[in-house]
């Protein structure tokens, strides 16, 4: 049995999660199943499993709030599956960090071959607790952020959004993506509460006049954490 993948799926249909572990046990993958959120979560945290198949309508909370809880400290593939098909909903999923997105009904080989896909990305990758960019680095477990050795005192929010532009150092992170991870998909268009809070962490990790920005703003679309090493 250790040998095998282990796939949680996280669906409040018990026909689809019949149908999920006899395929994918006939195809040499270890199952475990939770039938809403509450379960999934535990699950995800104590069986850490290779890959997640998660259900969007839960009974209990949003398939896209289980996203983003898991997302704060695990990077395990996760594939939504549901009936919901809309282009809203895919971003969403997306933004959220999902790794893929299947429509129910969906066909079984070509599930197959997307956990497989999601599954290749996430080898050989452990993930990161410590992140660095020129003179900033963060401790995620720890919750220590640093510029030039010294210890920078950030709220919870403010060490989220570091935290989250570093994970992505280089490159954009939409308004959108900040917000939904962050406050969750409810708070997606007050993009204000952004403006606010990444001008006191500049403010924050600008120590000296010799400290370089670190933080750009792309206008309209979101913010990038410069890749300065």
């Amino acid at each position: 049995m250790k040998d095998l993948r282990r796939v949680l799926v996280i669906d409040d249909e018990v026909a689809i999660r019949k149908l999920l572990r006899v395929t994918l046990e006939g195809n040499s993958y270890h199952v475990l199943e939770a039938g809403d959120a509450k379960h999934g979560i535990a699950q995800a945290a104590s069986e850490r499993p290779d890959i997640i198949l998660l259900d969007l309508g839960l009974p209990d909370k949003s398939g896209l709030q289980v996203l983003q809880e898991i997302r704060e400290w695990s990077q395990v593939p996760i594939i939504v599956l549901t009936v919901q098909d809309s282009d809203e909903d895919k971003i969403a999923a997306l933004d959220g960090g999902a790794d893929d997105y299947v429509t129910k009904p969906f066909s079984v080989p070509e599930l197959l071959v997307r956990m497989r896909v999601a599954l290749r990305r996430s080898m050989g990758t452990p993930e990161k607790t410590e992140f660095t960019s020129g003179p900033l680095s963060i401790d995620v477990p720890g919750h220590v952020v640093k510029v030039q050795g010294t210890e920078i005192k950030l709220t919870a929010t403010e060490f989220n959004i570091v935290k989250v532009l570093m994970k992505h150092k280089g490159k954009v992170v939409t308004h959108r993506m900040l917000l939904n991870e962050i406050w969750g998909p409810n708070s997606v268009e007050h993009t204000h509460y952004l403006r606010v809070y990444v001008g006191a962490v500049r403010k924050k990790l600008k120590v000296d006049d010799n400290t370089p920005e670190i933080i750009s703003t792309e206008a309209g679309v979101g913010y990038r954490l410069l890749d300065l090493d």
